[in-house]
């Protein structure tokens, strides 16, 4: 059986403040990796599963901030708590606008910190939901045949059966197939959740 304790991960240069907030959070039943730079984190494998990220805002090499920016780059959905003994109004609120759950200056309580990871790992919960359906619905679209994805398009964009049939040239009956083909796939009950679908996995409507 697969250990489904929440992962915390900790990336500060100072190892004194790692080892200190790493027994604190195993003794709260968290598993918890600890990172001196930012680059080893970026690069280590991240596991799924519930996480946030308990991030130093001054480091060596890459800072918090840049690390935050690399993480959006790279679609790394980690919740961030940033920490910081060197920390400014600037700073914290472009954390902040970036997506941070918290920003909370040294010398800070365990209650602060504990409180800022509940926070930051229902949050994860919540993307980890949304992403799962998203991976769901691309399956779905997956099995659409060529014409089909079409047909789910013009769809998505409001259109008709009978305006799709007019626009493409087609019969009226044969986009009428290929419409309940898409809706049976798509698992769709109704035409406002296929459109639904297609909002949440990002399908452009074809050009008009």
């Amino acid at each position: 059986m697969s250990d489904r304790k929440p992962i915390v991960y900790i990336v500060d240069d100072d190892i004194s403040v790692c080892r200190a907030l790493s027994l604190l959070l195993k003794s709260h039943n968290f598993n918890v990796e600890t990172f001196t730079r930012a680059e080893d984190f970026l690069a280590a494998k991240h596991l799924k599963g519930a996480s946030c990220l308990v991030l130093d805002l001054s480091l060596a090499g890459m800072d918090g901030l840049a690390l935050q920016e690399a993480m959006a780059l790279q679609e790394l959905m980690i919740p961030i708590i940033f920490i910081s003994g060197h920390g400014n109004i600037p700073k914290s609120v472009k954390a902040m606008k970036q997506g941070a759950i918290d920003f909370l200056p040294k010398p800070f309580s365990d209650k602060e910190l504990l409180e800022a990871i509940d926070r930051a790992l229902a949050k994860n919960k919540s993307q980890n939901k949304d992403q799962a359906e998203i991976d769901s619905i691309n399956r779905r679209i997956n099995t659409l045949s060529p014409r089909e994805l079409e047909v789910f398009r013009f769809v998505a964009k409001g259109m008709l059966s009978k305006q799709i049939a007019f626009k493409r040239g087609t019969a009226l009956q044969t986009i009428k197939v290929h419409r309940g083909r898409v809706m049976q796939k798509m698992q769709a009950k109704t035409v406002t959740e296929l459109i639904g679908f297609a909002q949440k996995a990002g399908i452009t409507p074809p050009d008009a």
